[in-house]
């Protein structure tokens, strides 16, 4: 068994009372964001810059590099946001760090709302998760009767006031500026760049958009330094990331572990695949990533070589599937979520993800025709790369994918007139026609 995991932002997640501020002072809190405030911004600044810390979101974009993108101080105000509409099926990292350890994202945001020059961030929390929002707020309360948020954090004369805002539920709104959109009131749907929200962001300001972890990741490297946190990971992707194991495996849940881990030594983590099944696919970075086979279980788990092997590391949610599942089934169920939570505001991603689904429901349920394999193929060639957002690119992945690998299993249900693993699936097809 590997002993590669490296619990940072996990490592608080049992301790008790973790989630209050007594708790994470004890344990350390603050002491980075007390700190960072006897240093220059700029310095704070380039010192996330250095440690190559690149965004947990899911596009790996350098963090530091963003901040970097704000233009020079008008004397307007600037803002932070967080993105904490966690809706990626499989990915599940987020919410139990919220959970556990609330003051770990709350300091990251005061160290860099001062780095920055931010003096108003706030948190966009998916609204579900009612008792992550009530942690947050009353971690929000602790802060602010502490000092730490407020006219004057720490006594230092900075400024920063933090808003915990919960969103009404939708895929869409983890896109950054649909997400902005929503947070100023409106519905929320993509915006055209550009310019882009580090120019023109939340009610039209420069604004920096992070995902929790990343942001969680900030004291750390204040801590600890630039040169300690690239001393984790690859060259390219550095620090530690938390890996979100669901599905056929022993033991689910979080592994703490630095990028470039492989698929194969976290399976390992996690006790292995379930008793007598074997693996037959998994995903590495939630359902909108093309899905790997056992063959990419030693592709190292960092943005550069997941990508060069023909997927993206995503969010880093790894569902393993054994030989019982129907492929065919897990992409259909895929496309469901995809076509219900399409905004709607791009022809390529509305019709697109529509038809696949109803084409995916017909073939599962065994009434597929031998033309829908091509129809399979020439719909994702209309939405990738001509949808308005990247979630819209994401949706035919799995399927993309599969047709790739699994090809045979498609054409199988068409031929037989059932699906091999259920018989009883028709009722899916019965119910499209009524």
């Amino acid at each position: 068994m590997t002993s590669t995991l490296a619990p940072l932002l996990t490592s608080r997640w049992g301790n008790p009372d973790s989630w209050t501020l007594e708790g994470y002072r004890a344990a350390g809190g603050y002491q980075a964001l007390a700190q960072a405030l006897t240093m220059d911004p700029a310095t704070v600044l380039n010192a996330v810059k250095d440690s190559g810390l690149r965004g947990r979101g899911g596009a790996g974009f350098p963090t530091g590099v963003k901040w970097s993108f704000l233009p020079a101080s008008d004397g307007g105000p600037r803002y932070l946001v967080v993105n904490a509409d966690e809706s990626e099926p499989g990915t599940c990292k987020d919410i139990p760090l919220m959970l556990a350890d609330p003051h770990s994202l709350i300091e990251g945001m005061i160290i860099t709302s001062y780095a920055i020059g931010c003096h108003h961030a706030f948190i966009y929390l998916r609204g579900e998760v009612v008792h992550v929002y009530r942690r947050l707020l009353a971690a929000v309360r602790e802060a602010r009767a502490a000092g730490l948020i407020g006219d004057s954090v720490l006594g230092s004369g900075f400024p920063l006031e933090l808003t915990v805002h919960a969103g009404a539920g939708a895929y869409i709104c983890g896109e950054e500026t649909a997400l902005l959109d929503s947070l100023e009131g409106r519905r929320g749907q993509p915006r055209l760049k550009p310019p882009f929200p580090a120019e023109a962001g939340l009610y039209a300001r420069p604004t920096v958009v992070n995902n929790v972890e990343s942001i969680a990741s900030v004291p750390w490297i204040v801590a600890r330094g630039a040169d300690w946190w690239k001393s984790m990971g690859t060259e390219k992707s550095t620090g530690v990331a938390i890996y979100s194991l669901s599905g056929h495996v022993a033991r689910p849940g979080q592994y703490e572990a630095p990028l470039g881990i492989t698929m194969r030594q976290l399976i390992d983590l996690a006790g292995g695949i379930r008793a007598g099944h074997e693996l037959k696919f998994w995903m590495p970075g939630g359902s909108s990533t093309p899905m790997f086979t056992p063959a990419q279980l030693d592709v190292p788990l960092d943005y550069d070589a997941v990508a060069a092997a023909g997927s993206m590391l995503g969010t880093r949610a790894l569902q393993v599937f054994d030989e019982t599942v129907c492929v065919v089934r897990a992409v259909s169920r895929w496309m469901e979520f995809y076509a219900h939570e399409s905004c709607g505001k791009c022809t390529p991603c509305r019709e697109g993800t529509f038809w696949l689904r109803a084409v995916l429901r017909r073939i599962e349920a065994g009434a597929g025709k031998e033309e829908d394999m091509q129809i399979l193929e020439d719909i994702p060639k209309s939405i990738v790369g001509r949808a308005f957002c990247p979630l819209g690119d994401g949706a035919p992945a799995s399927l993309t994918s599969s047709l790739k690998f699994f090809r045979a299993e498609y054409v199988e249900h068409i031929v037989s007139g059932r699906c091999p693993f259920d018989h009883a699936a028709s009722y899916l097809f019965e119910a499209v026609a009524a």
